[in-house]
């Protein structure tokens, strides 16, 4: 990803927002929310789909969620520190359910396993910026 350089590009200051935490969220934002599809997408192959329902509906939202929090963190002009730490908190709040819900089905299901460590992921890098912004 061309996050970093994107962020160096920018013409004005950042507000004294961490870049590399900045950088690192964006990153799992992506990340995650390209995770929880896959993991939805897998779950709906699975036997025992009927199973899957809860984990499957999580996965969608989380990955929603995490589309949107790195759409928003990717825009600087107007800043506004509340809105983002807003959408940081929902993001964490998703991440930390989803990872719940596939850590449930992880020993069955390798893909919720993967979905699980990614949702850890993007929910600590969301805690750590919402902890840079003060």
């Amino acid at each position: 990803m061309q996050v970093a350089e994107m962020l160096q590009t920018y013409p004005k200051d950042l507000g004294g927002v961490d870049r590399q935490a900045l950088t690192t969220c964006i990153e799992q934002c992506f990340a995650c929310a390209q995770t929880c599809t896959a993991c939805a997408d897998a779950c709906l192959s699975e036997d025992m789909v009927a199973e899957l329902v809860k984990c499957i509906r999580t996965n969608l939202d989380c990955a929603d969620i995490c589309e949107t929090t790195g759409r928003v963190l990717s825009r600087h002009t107007g800043y506004d520190a509340n809105l983002t730490r807003a959408f940081l908190e929902a993001c964490a709040t998703a991440c930390a359910s989803c990872a719940d819900e596939c850590d449930r089905h992880a020993e069955m299901h390798e893909h919720c396993r993967v979905c699980a460590e990614a949702c850890r992921a993007c929910e600590r890098a969301c805690r750590d910026l919402v902890g840079s912004l003060g």
